[in-house]
């Protein structure tokens, strides 16, 4: 028997059809990924299969779950009572599936008296034990609490646990998770993904697993199909697919996905991915020293000179001369590093009145009548030299 079967399904719009012609199967246990891009019918497809179509759209042909046959035709009368027992959906966005107003336990609870023949507190009761039991599967760290908390209480990992709970509260079939771990970082991805994985494998549930991520696919399924354009256009175990896919939609999406050559191997077998060699070095020069003060773009490319540029308000008598005689023949001057536009740029001095010559302020103690102030540095963006000086005020 299988968990899910569907052929021929179409869904459709009054002027246009968005999936057409989807035909495939889940077995009992068996754990099978649909990927594709946004907007190829991946949630149409689910959706379908659950009866939860809007109702400007229609549904063709036919879907079998675990022996009832032909849900597309029931009412949904029936529809909702088959949604939970035999048939249940992990939504993206728990926030939006979970009621802001009711406490966690008592929708899981909620769930489970739906499908539950007993009457009175003794029903209830049993409900909330139930819930309880069910978080503590699922792996909250303190479940009677959760039970007590609302959702905005939890953290994004957690609400999506809830989910799962409410979802196999009633051992369903068939499990339907449409991008279930999208909005989770990627450690707490991990977490879920597994802690779904061991629910259904020690269920022997059915799942449909709804993603674009091809490295969840590989992590969790065991058959991928591949839709475009609300079509089928690929289907295989990963491994076939992963190693040498058919067709042209499947390369692309593989090149697009962060997968390279051997980690698609290696996801393909659900073997641990070897490290990556390392990149040969860039030919040319290398990079200069760490110890090398980075300033402007003459040290970030480690061609600074071994002297003191022209224009350096800074440099020793020596260089000055050096550097005034230099500036007679055609050279490119630099600017240093307290000019406009410069990522450094040297905050003046305050200087005496008595003093209305410009240039760098002796450092203190060089002149009397001078109190030391606050120290400050600055270097210049060619020649990569840094001065401390001291400020000085009268």
């Amino acid at each position: 028997m299988t968990a899910l079967r569907v052929a021929d399904l179409a869904v459709r719009t009054r002027h246009q059809t968005l999936v057409e012609g989807v035909s495939l199967t889940v077995g009992v246990g068996e754990r099978v990924g649909l990927i594709g891009e946004s907007g190829s019918g991946k949630s149409l497809t689910a959706l379908s299969v659950l009866g939860l179509l809007p109702d400007n759209l229609t549904a063709t042909g036919t879907v079998d779950v675990a022996g009832e046959r032909d849900l597309l035709a029931r009412p949904e009368r029936r529809l909702a009572r088959l949604r939970g027992s035999l048939v249940s959906m992990i939504f993206q966005e728990p926030m939006t599936a979970l009621d802001p107003l009711v406490r966690v336990g008592a929708q899981v609870a909620e769930v489970v008296t739906l499908h539950d023949d007993g009457v009175g507190r003794a029903r209830s009761a049993a409900a909330r034990r139930r819930a309880v039991a069910l978080l503590t599967e699922v792996g909250l760290p303190d479940p009677a609490a959760a039970a007590r908390a609302y959702p905005h209480q939890l953290s994004g990992g957690q609400r999506q646990r809830v989910m799962i709970a409410m979802a196999l509260a009633n051992d369903p079939a068939l499990l339907v998770a449409d991008e279930p771990t999208t909005a989770l970082d990627v450690t707490v991805q991990a977490q879920v993904l597994d802690l779904m994985g061991e629910l259904v494998a020690r269920r022997g549930t059915g799942l449909l697993f709804i993603t674009h991520d091809l490295a969840v696919v590989s992590r969790v399924c065991e058959r991928v199909l591949v839709m475009k354009d609300g079509t089928i256009v690929e289907q295989g175990t990963v491994e076939d697919v992963f190693r040498s896919p058919r067709h042209e939609y499947t390369r692309r999406l593989l090149d697009a996905s962060d997968l390279t050559p051997r980690r698609r191997a290696a996801h393909a077998t659900n073997a641990e991915p070897e490290p990556e060699a390392a990149p040969a070095p860039a030919p040319g020069p290398p990079p200069p020293s760490a110890s090398r003060p980075s300033h402007g773009a003459t040290a970030a490319a480690g061609a600074a000179p071994s002297t003191p540029c022209a224009t350096c308000p800074w440099r020793s008598p020596t260089a000055s001369a050096s550097a005034s005689s230099a500036s007679r023949a055609p050279a490119r001057r630099r600017s240093c590093g307290c000019s406009p536009g410069s990522t450094r740029r040297r905050r003046a001095p305050s200087r005496s009145p008595a003093s209305p010559s410009p240039g760098p302020v002796p450092a203190a103690g060089a002149s009397p009548g001078r109190a030391p102030s606050r120290a400050y540095a600055a270097s210049c963006s060619s020649c990569s030299r840094t001065r401390r000086d001291r400020s000085t005020r009268a």
